[in-house]
């Protein structure tokens, strides 16, 4: 996918979707090589009754305009927590950010007034949550939902606007989209859920989108079709994406860089290929270990033993190392860092120069 930057953020971006409103140019303009999000040395926590659980832990990383970047991660690894962070819908408390910054095209989100990080949500940045049913408002017409981003965004009238949210409705491939503009969220199959969900999303052409778990609970074939939009979608109108997921076979085709997430920390990072052909660390190496092979049929499937850490008492040194095959006693007693292993390999592992030239 190309890196370079078209416009995006301007909402005039050639070749853009019927049903995207023109509107001001952005304020915001993308830096050097397209670069539009920079997350650095980002902290969240949660204050619970019993204690303090550390869901972010120092996480970085960049976007750029075209860009797709996969976070791969068990469940609760941290993934939704930071996307939730960027898009400043974080409850705090009992949510708090104690250190680190996100820059959107230059600017901190983090120490961005409200009133101004608030009209960044939409137009700027958007994002597809994972549960479209519960995401989507039951007593509202799907159409009126759509509908209301250009009503408070752009101040269109209301005729103008459903007929924008019926030309993203068919956009995003739903059937008979005029006809079905004033049906409710529960009228739509799970499939066609996740496109009006995307259909939000893209309705003030964002500069960035955050996917989390967009195929969650949907069958193959669905699951095929919502990944095919969403690329067409990139590439049309040059957003970057950030594609929040636990399964690995869902972004082998679509990603151009991986962060694998552990315990709230980014354990790896690399191009797709690097990852998927010779990963640096043994978390992701046991990740991918563990999808099912057609040419391995009737083999036991691999496993990472045990149990992610409990946040509130992360185990000392390597958070990893209760878990890893190649744990020694420097794993359990000092953190590794994120450090450079290889031209574009970041690992967080003593170890991972053994990882990666295991073979």
């Amino acid at each position: 996918m190309s890196t370079t930057t078209t416009g995006s953020t301007s909402g005039k971006t050639p070749g853009a979707a019927p049903g995207t409103a023109t509107h001001p140019e952005s304020e915001y303009k993308p830096g050097p090589d397209g670069l539009l999000l920079e997350v650095e040395d980002l902290h969240v926590e949660f204050h619970t009754d019993d204690g303090v659980a550390r869901a972010i832990n120092g996480v970085n990383f960049d976007l750029r305009a075209g860009e797709t970047l996969a976070i791969l991660g068990e469940s609760g690894s941290g993934k939704s927590v930071t996307a939730q962070a960027i898009m400043g819908i974080l409850d705090m408390p009992p949510a708090k950010i104690p250190q680190g910054s996100i820059r959107y095209c230059g600017q901190d989100l983090l120490t961005m007034p409200e009133d101004k990080r608030r009209r960044t949500r939409g137009p700027e940045i958007s994002m597809i949550f994972q549960d479209a049913l519960s995401s989507l408002n039951p007593v509202f017409p799907v159409g009126w939902q759509i509908a209301e981003m250009f009503r408070k965004h752009r101040g269109m009238n209301k005729s103008d606007a459903q007929e924008n949210a019926i030309r993203l409705m068919e956009r995003v491939q739903i059937p008979a989209a005029r006809q079905r503009v004033k049906a409710f969220p529960h009228q739509f199959s799970g499939g066609m859920r996740q496109r009006i969900m995307i259909a939000m999303s893209i309705a003030l052409d964002p500069a960035v989108l955050i996917a989390d778990e967009p195929t969650t609970a949907l069958d193959v074939t669905v699951q095929a079709q919502i990944m095919n939009l969403l690329a067409e979608l990139q590439e049309e109108r040059q957003m970057g994406l950030i594609l929040i997921t636990h399964d690995l076979g869902v972004v082998a085709d679509v990603a151009d860089r991986i962060a694998v997430m552990y315990s709230g920390r980014i354990m790896e990072r690399a191009d797709v290929h690097d990852v998927y052909s010779n990963p640096a660390h043994p978390y992701t190496l046991g990740l991918l270990e563990s999808i099912p092979r057609l040419d391995q049929k009737g083999q036991e499937l691999a496993a990472i033993g045990g149990l992610p850490p409990n946040l509130l008492r992360l185990p000392s040194g390597c958070e990893f190392h209760p878990r890893c095959r190649f744990a020694q006693d420097i794993c359990r007693r000092d953190r590794p860092e994120l450090a450079e292993v290889a031209p574009g390999r970041l690992s967080a592992c003593h170890f991972s120069k053994e990882v990666l030239h295991r073979g």
